[in-house]
């Protein structure tokens, strides 16, 4: 009489090796995933640490702020004099917002002055609508800018320094490492601070509204 056929099981060492490498795996990819995020955090922070050097790398140059010169045209000739507004050019401040849409602005002009001083890649053809490729832009498309500590509208919070930088439109996961990076790690105080870019005009996220919200936009500035 002939047996009837049977299929033999998994054995313990079998399913053991199999979680092993499943484990293997798993590992690989969250450690490749947080180099991923380690490298965007630094990409982040590098644009906090570039526009300083632009900014005093022209002003060692020319013994001017860029987008606040009065003479560029002089040493730059293809450059552009700011216009807006009026009678202020040469006053050591940057008028205009971070992210201004006026082409005559200073804070808009910085950018073209920079770039054609030889201190910033990029566009010089001046056009400073929202999402436009004349501004420079972070890892997640996020446009960024600079301006002087005066009329500072962003969030409700005095910030020290001359100067104030913000980048836009950075995930909620990378906020606190960036403050990390830069700051104390709090972005409600402190030289950087983070706001919901759904929450412009309102106070600083705190830790645990940063927390509790990844996956929203943030704007970060930092002052200098």
């Amino acid at each position: 009489m002939k047996k009837r056929g049977h299929s033999r099981g998994f054995t313990l060492i079998e399913i053991a090796i199999v979680l092993v490498i499943i484990g293997l795996l798993l590992a690989a990819t969250l450690k490749g995933q947080e180099l991923i995020n380690n490298s965007k955090v630094k990409t982040y922070a590098a644009d906090f640490r570039n526009i300083p050097v632009m900014l005093y790398g022209y002003q060692d140059r020319f013994k001017a702020l860029p987008g606040d010169d009065s003479q560029v045209v002089i040493h730059l000739p293809a450059a552009t004099l700011a216009t807006t507004p009026a009678g202020t050019v040469g006053n050591g401040v940057l008028n205009g917002t971070w992210d201004t849409a006026l082409k005559t602005d200073e804070t808009c002009l910085f950018w073209q002055h920079v770039r054609l001083a030889g201190l910033a890649p990029g566009s010089t053809a001046v056009n400073c609508a929202p999402g436009s490729s004349y501004w420079p832009t972070n890892p997640n498309n996020g446009q960024i800018g600079i301006q002087s500590n005066t009329g500072f509208a962003t969030m409700t919070a005095a910030m020290n320094g001359s100067y104030i930088i913000c980048s836009k439109n950075i995930p909620g996961e990378f906020v606190l490492p960036l403050d990390s990076t830069l700051d104390d790690g709090n972005p409600a105080t402190g030289s950087m601070l983070a706001i919901r870019t759904s929450n412009v005009g309102g106070a600083p996220d705190t830790i645990a509204s940063v927390q509790g919200n990844p996956a929203d936009s943030f704007i970060v500035c930092m002052s200098l």
